[in-house]
């Protein structure tokens, strides 16, 4: 894909030009209006007022994960696994043909992974981008939650709906914000160890250990930094022997080392400057996966002997710059993150699509992200009470991915865009520029219009207006609404007019002759989505009720494309990516949190999905239960033993029933669903003195164990491995 330099330069110009505005707005010696960050000072009174991004996180459609949360309920190995319990969230796979299936990943109100987007303290995380694209979505990649080790987490933050659209793209469905222990101003320090046991001897045992170390280096000057390694074994070759003939994989392990820094210096009293950067690894533990089903005597062997198949290393810099000045708080920040994503090479076309071909032949891709950004919050001096946000962000994105270009065709006609070459290098950026305002008119009414303009080199302009109100009913009675506009990029394989990938007929559209190619297009529109949601909460103390609805239009969805292009000299149809599917995305949220007794609290939350559909081809976009009940059960016996009973009820999860290609139109589709089922959960925690707390658990009590039976056209729902009861243990040291 090329790009129009004197695009790209006004674009860089722009955003440049916007950091120097933003951070000399004014003089920062001036003192601050007031000791309050939220205050808008008029002659006889003080207001204090949100930011229109803290008024969006007072949103229905958001939620906040703690600290003393996460340590109730440590996760196995990845932060996705306590981010499932919130509304409106489930794990599912990368598409809904089931492949890849144990590689779930957040969905969002079921808009599926690649619509949520991972931000790491309020940066997004782009490591997953890294991984090829296959033909219906599929990505051998668990995601971007597993760059933070669970016990240096401070807080997490779910935004759903529209309160997310201000993001930008890759955020249609929401934003997962996670928020890292910041320094201290007094010496800490700790450290962690976590060991997870299954009952069975298929499933993959836990042990993770990790350190913190904060305090100051100056007056001025504070420091953190945090260390961890993770392993969790993969499951055993033949867990799924028993459910399926083609003997599909269970859950891959992985292995974590992660390294990360941060150094904050305070300038003034009203400016600081702040240093991060860090190193991750990741490796995965194999466990037998195909993708297509299709093992061969490598992939078997490998599973064996529980080889590193694949590996990821991420690095990422920072620097930001905190201003506090007369009636303004501003922040500029400058990002670099690249990923090398190494694996052994995988054949690109048929059945073995997916599948390793060799076992000493590595190919790496590699995807360098940077990132400009600048945001101002003005607290204005007028007759309404407000709080005017203004930012910008500047992006490029260059993936260079050698060993996923390996496909070429003889066309018979010219395809525009195509050049029958191999090469793997791909770019985009992308500029955008929002203004927020956050109004109250009139006491207990709070409005929050928003417009973000985004312009991509390759597809163009982007408008995405949003509008959040809030009322008070009452003292405890609020009715929240919000209606926005998102959209998401093509990525840089489906934007890459050299990217290729071929199915030998099966996999080839209904009513297309095969074989197929399928061909990158750097012509395609973004996708977009009209997200509304209307809401009521009740909150006084502890009691908690609420009850949300949800709509999202889903269009301008890309799929791999019906209309052929060319054929090559063999007679293969050319096809390419295309804007074509619509879908309808609507549902119910809802709280619930009462006292029983003074120490015993009983939270639930219930999210119930009306409708999931492909209106193209009747097909649920991915597999996600009807409805999810999570409860829970906290108890606090006394100052240092608490104890937490916890309940995940997942309804009816129903499979793709229409054929949308060769193969299922010929053999027929399996549209079993999988029955409701569910998951309860122990954890005992006790505080030994000021220094030591540890914890015991059990997973999965009544070991519920689910197992994977295939793909969607053979297995229906059943595409994912739920693992059984499990013991684990937890001890955290403090100074």
């Amino acid at each position: 894909m090329t790009h129009n330099k004197d695009q790209r330069s006004r674009a860089l110009a722009i955003a440049l030009g916007s950091l120097c505005v933003l951070s000399t707005t004014a003089n920062a010696d001036t003192p601050t209006a007031s000791d309050s960050d939220n205050a808008v000072v008029s002659e006889d009174k003080i207001v204090v007022l949100s930011t229109a991004l803290e008024t969006l996180k007072q949103a229905p459609g958001v939620s906040v994960i703690t600290a003393e949360d996460i340590e109730k309920r440590p996760p196995v190995n990845d932060l996705s696994d306590i981010i499932r319990r919130m509304p409106g969230v489930n794990l599912t796979g990368n598409s809904a043909s089931g492949q890849r299936g144990n590689n779930r990943q957040i969905d969002i109100r079921g808009m599926g992974p690649e619509n949520t987007l991972i931000l790491i303290d309020g940066e997004p995380v782009s490591s997953r981008n890294s991984v090829r694209y296959g033909w219906r979505g599929e990505r051998d990649t668990r995601g971007d939650t597993n760059w933070v080790p669970p016990e240096q987490v401070e807080r997490i933050e779910v935004l759903r709906g529209p309160a997310a659209a201000r993001y930008g793209s890759g955020a249609m469905g929401g934003v997962v914000n996670i928020v890292t222990k910041q320094p201290t101003k007094d010496w800490h320090g700790s450290l962690s160890v976590y060991n997870n046991l299954p009952e069975s001897d298929d499933e993959g045992a836990t042990k993770r250990a990790n350190f913190s170390l904060s305090g100051p280096l100056s007056r001025d000057v504070t420091f953190r930094v945090y260390g961890s390694i993770n392993k969790t074994d993969g499951d055993a070759p033949d867990i799924n022997a028993d459910a399926t003939e083609s003997n599909t994989a269970g859950n891959e392990g992985v292995r974590n080392k992660d390294i990360n820094a941060l150094l904050d210096w305070a300038l003034t009293d009203h400016q600081t400057l702040e240093f991060k950067a860090g190193y991750s690894r990741q490796g995965n533990i194999y466990a037998g996966d195909s993708q297509n089903n299709r093992p061969t005597d490598t992939t078997e062997a490998l599973a064996e002997d529980g080889a590193e198949t694949n590996r990821i290393y991420r690095q990422d810099v920072r620097i930001t710059h905190k201003g506090r000045w007369d009636n303004w708080d501003t922040r500029v920040s400058a990002q670099y993150e690249n990923t090398r994503n190494t694996r052994l090479a995988e054949g690109l076309a048929g059945s073995g699509e997916g599948t390793i071909n060799t076992s000493d032949d590595y190919n790496t891709s590699e995807l360098n992200s940077y990132r400009l950004s600048a945001d101002a919050d003005y607290y204005a001096q007028t007759a309404l009470d407000q709080v005017i946000t203004v930012g910008t962000e500047w992006t490029r994105d260059t993936l260079d991915d050698p060993g996923s270009m390996a496909q070429t065709a003889d066309a018979t006609e010219s395809i525009a865009g195509y050049s029958n070459s191999a090469t793997g290098a791909t770019s985009a950026e992308q500029i955008g520029v929002y203004l927020e305002d956050n109004v109250e008119p009139w006491r207990g009414t709070v409005i929050t219009p928003g417009l973000r303009f985004d312009h991509h080199t390759a597809f163009g302009n982007q408008w995405s207006p949003s509008l959040n109100a809030s009322q008070a009913l009452s003292e405890h009675i609020t009715l929240k609404a919000g209606i926005a506009k998102a959209f998401k990029a093509p990525n840089l394989y489906q934007s890459n007019g050299n990217y290729l990938l071929r199915t030998r007929g099966n996999g080839c559209p209904i009513g297309v002759d095969g074989p197929c190619y399928l061909l990158g297009n750097d012509e395609l529109e973004a996708e977009t989505s009209i997200n509304k949601e209307i809401g009521i909460q009740y909150r006084n103390d502890d009691w908690v009720a609420g009850l949300t609805y949800f709509h999202n239009d889903y269009k301008n969805k890309i799929v791999a494309g019906t209309d052929v292009l060319s054929r090559t000299t063999s007679d293969s149809a050319i096809l390419r990516w295309e804007n074509a599917n619509r879908a309808v995305i609507r549902g119910i949220e809802g709280t619930f949190q009462m006292p029983l007794t003074e120490s015993l609290l009983w939270t639930n939350n219930l999210t119930w999905m009306l409708e999931h559909e492909n209106k193209d081809t009747g097909n649920p976009l991915s597999v996600i239960p009807e409805y999810t009940l999570n409860s829970s059960l906290d108890w606090t016996v006394n100052e240092r033993l608490d104890t937490q009973l916890y309940l995940t009820w997942y309804g009816k999860q129903e499979a793709s029933s229409n054929a949308t290609i060769a193969l299922q139109e010929r053999t027929g589709i399996n549209d079993d669903s999988r029955s409701p089922y569910s998951v309860v959960s122990w954890n005992a925690g006790y505080t030994f003195n000021e220094y030591l707390h540890g914890s015991f658990g059990i997973r999965n009590i009544f070991d519920k164990r689910l197992y994977r039976e295939g793909n969607s056209s053979d297995a229906g729902a059943a595409t994912y491995n739920e693992p059984g009861r499990s013991f684990y243990t937890t001890l955290t040291a403090r100074f």
